[in-house]
């Protein structure tokens, strides 16, 4: 599927890390999948008018204030297994009854949060999701309107839900085939990996973006279920097949593209330590999959 050339240059500054991105580059990169340089152009200046990007000199861009907070939270994909905790069978509500349903935008948002969020719809206007994630509510709450939840609409725990209502609750995520995907897509990404080598370079930079788009989306819109309602190790055994092809993948994209070559200096600070790092400029623009 070819990219549009917005979500491109927004994944393009998310993989360089808060470092500037030349227009240069972003032309090259849509180039790769057949999008003219006209097309970039009018995209960089109709992003950087809604405030998505913001110059930072000539012919330069970053990401700008409109974009922080999903940007954020896309970035945070490789992290999320720190937000779970244990399970001990409640449940996350989050009522949008009385809520306004004419304004569309607001609508969208509404749902591009409880999506983000993991929730699913148990009955009309009522979302629900296991409440296995650190905070409980209260951070549940901050996080759902930081995305763009209604600040009035309702964030509960609900507990000791009649048995048939507890029964469905526990379906609501029997379609997605969760368990079904992990492996899958942990099998594309090894797969490629073990020819990626062989590729020519432009090459190996499309179908690795192709692939890691596929595979970030899955991750940032993964509901991180608990136990019994997914298989929790192959969801970490997929996660770190993630990882691995990122490391991989930054490293193709910067041979490709100067701006997302890192800095001598922190690739110094960086070096031989075990301690945990803060998150390094992820690997190429397909791994930080824009939503939208």
């Amino acid at each position: 599927m070819t990219p549009t050339p917005k979500n491109l240059i927004l994944n393009l500054l998310l993989a360089a890390a808060g470092e500037p991105l030349s227009s240069s580059d972003a032309v090259a990169s849509c180039q790769l999948f057949g999008i003219r340089e006209n097309s970039v152009r009018v995209a960089l200046v109709r992003l950087n008018a809604a405030g998505l990007i913001e110059s930072v000199g000539r012919g330069a861009y970053r990401l700008g204030p409109q974009a922080a907070t999903l940007a954020a939270e896309i970035a945070s994909w490789r992290h999320a297994e720190q937000r779970v905790c244990e399970w001990e069978g409640g449940w996350l509500m989050v009522s949008t009854a009385g809520l306004r349903r004419s304004d569309r935008a607001a609508l969208r948002l509404r749902e591009r949060a409880l999506a983000l969020a993991g929730f699913e719809t148990l009955a009309p206007e009522l979302h629900v999701r296991p409440d296995n994630l650190i905070g409980h509510a209260e951070a549940a709450r901050h996080r759902l309107q930081q995305l763009g939840l209604d600040p009035d609409a309702p964030v509960f725990v609900a507990r000791d839900l009649a048995p048939e209502l507890d029964q469905r609750a526990r379906q609501l995520w029997a379609d997605k085939h969760l368990d079904q995907s992990y492996a899958r897509t942990r099998h594309k990404l090894e797969t490629w990996l073990q020819g990626a080598d062989r590729l020519e370079l432009e090459t190996a930079a499309r179908e690795s973006y192709v692939l890691g788009n596929e595979a970030i989306r899955q991750l940032v819109f993964d509901p991180l279920l608990p136990q019994p309602l997914v298989d929790v190790s192959a969801r970490r055994d997929f996660l770190q097949a993630v990882i691995d092809f990122d490391a991989a993948g930054h490293r193709i994209w910067q041979n490709l593209l100067p701006s997302l070559r890192p800095i001598a200096g922190d690739r110094d600070t960086n070096a031989g330590t075990s301690e945990p790092q803060p998150p390094q400029p992820e690997t190429l623009p397909a791994q930080r999959r824009w939503t939208h």
